[in-house]
């Protein structure tokens, strides 16, 4: 093998070696890491062969991972990383982050939108959603139920439930779905064309571009209208390529006085960046955390008999389940992690997966036990671009699940967990419909 350790590069015929990126879950359990993942798991940190040829690493160790993405030395940047997967139409590696998208950038531009955004995504403010969210958990269960006994989990209840509750947060209006949801499904298709999800995804900023311009001159009670409020009308049209994210760099302590620059395409890249996450990560989770939760009897009944489990299941399940995988990072310069020397410009593939299963960081890890204390998962990262909605996510499935139980003592498989579809080529893994029935058999 040839392998130059100051690019971190060669080709795939000079690395026949090394391993690429397991990406398989449907062969086994549903709901666990590809084997050939697992198997790649015995060391924290490994070399990985990447898609284009570029060698860099795969990290797997519970305590690897956090390691690393707490570690500035470490960049978000997409236009440094390569990718593990081969994606169709794409290249081996990404273009820059495009304006408002906060997952791509570094500090000082990461750290401006920070800031505008964290306080808005409190706790406290999210606890405070959570009378609007039973309420409109229980409007989709009163109309599955009137629907049924049998439905889709995923069309009655695990999509509609957080699609409600980030438009009302965001101020987007539920009757416009059909402008977005498509769109959204596209963006995270591994499977679809580059260009094709390049085009979804113009498509979705110029849709909340037009909703930034309507609160500019007519705002609501929602997230959308005060920061539209709060910034700038200057800059180009959401959806154009021009425009940049850059600013001056936030003041210590000066808190949202670093939203006066905001262009209406900035507004744009960050309304439709906390759209997408919000609506496709919580869906999966709900219907892929009913299906766990219906494939595990013990559980189930478990949650079912004591609400004060709701939390700790939550966090077990994000934990089990770990949706969103992997996360990329590229080393800015020589990073010794976990006892191997990783170079400056290698692409850090960290598995959320294999972290989550560490079995030195979580005892039987392959189990779902929702009484364990599951604390200290990597499902919503780790570090300065940890989840901003996190805390949404839990509250919505401390709200919704427990709800969708009580609703339905019986609720129950429709067809043979093996003929439950996967979502097993998107970047959000989950369920693509759960078919369930209630009352008798």
């Amino acid at each position: 093998m040839v392998y130059d350790p100051a690019t971190g590069s060669a080709t795939a015929d000079e690395a026949p070696g090394l391993p690429v990126l397991p990406t398989d879950r449907h062969t086994g359990c549903p709901f666990d890491p590809p084997a050939a993942l697992t198997a790649l798991s015995d060391r924290p940190v490994r070399l990985l062969r990447y898609a284009d040829g570029h060698v860099g690493r795969l990290v797997t160790g519970h305590a690897a991972a956090r390691a690393v993405l707490a570690d500035p030395r470490f960049s978000s940047r997409y236009e440094l990383l390569h990718l593990p997967m081969a994606m169709e139409g794409a290249r081996g590696k990404l273009p820059q982050a495009p304006v408002g998208d906060i997952i791509g950038l570094d500090a000082p531009e990461h750290t401006r939108y920070r800031r505008l955004l964290a306080g808005r995504f409190t706790v406290r403010r999210m606890r405070q959603l959570a009378g609007r969210i039973e309420r409109f958990t229980a409007d989709c269960l009163d109309a599955m139920e009137q629907a049924g006994p049998t439905a889709d989990l995923v069309e009655a209840f695990a999509r509609p439930v957080p699609t409600l509750v980030i438009c009302e947060l965001l101020g987007v209006p539920y009757a416009d779905r059909g402008r977005f949801l498509g769109l959204v499904e596209v963006i995270f298709d591994q499977a679809a064309d580059a260009g094709v999800r390049d085009e979804a995804y113009a498509g979705l900023l110029r849709y909340v571009g037009e909703l930034v311009l309507a609160k500019r001159a007519d705002p609501t009670d929602d997230l959308l209208s005060d920061l539209a409020a709060r910034g700038s009308a200057s800059g180009s049209a959401p959806g154009s390529a021009s425009g940049s994210a850059s600013g001056p760099a936030p003041e210590p302590g000066s808190g949202d006085r670093v939203v006066s620059g905001l262009t209406d395409e900035e507004l744009a890249g960050i309304g439709g960046l906390l759209l997408a996450a919000g609506l496709d990560t919580t869906a999966n989770m709900l219907g892929l955390g009913a299906f766990a939760l219906l494939a595990n009897p013990g559980q189930l009944d478990a949650l079912r008999a004591d609400p004060d489990l709701a939390g700790p299941a939550a966090e077990e399940l994000l934990r089990y389940l770990s949706v969103a995988d992997p996360l990329l990072r590229s080393a800015l310069e020589d990073v010794e992690v976990a006892g191997e020397l990783i170079r400056a410009g290698e692409t850090v593939t960290v598995s959320v997966q294999a972290a989550n299963r560490d079995p030195r960081r979580f005892p039987g890890p392959d189990r779902l036990d929702i009484r364990r204390r599951a604390t200290g998962h990597l499902s919503f990262g780790h570090g300065p671009h940890q989840c901003l909605g996190q805390q949404l996510a839990r509250v919505e499935m401390t709200v919704a699940l427990p709800a969708l139980l009580a609703r339905f003592p019986s609720l129950r498989l429709a067809v043979p967990p093996e003929e439950v579809p996967l979502r097993e080529r998107s970047s959000i893994y989950g369920v693509v419909s759960l078919p369930v029935a209630w009352g008798e058999e």
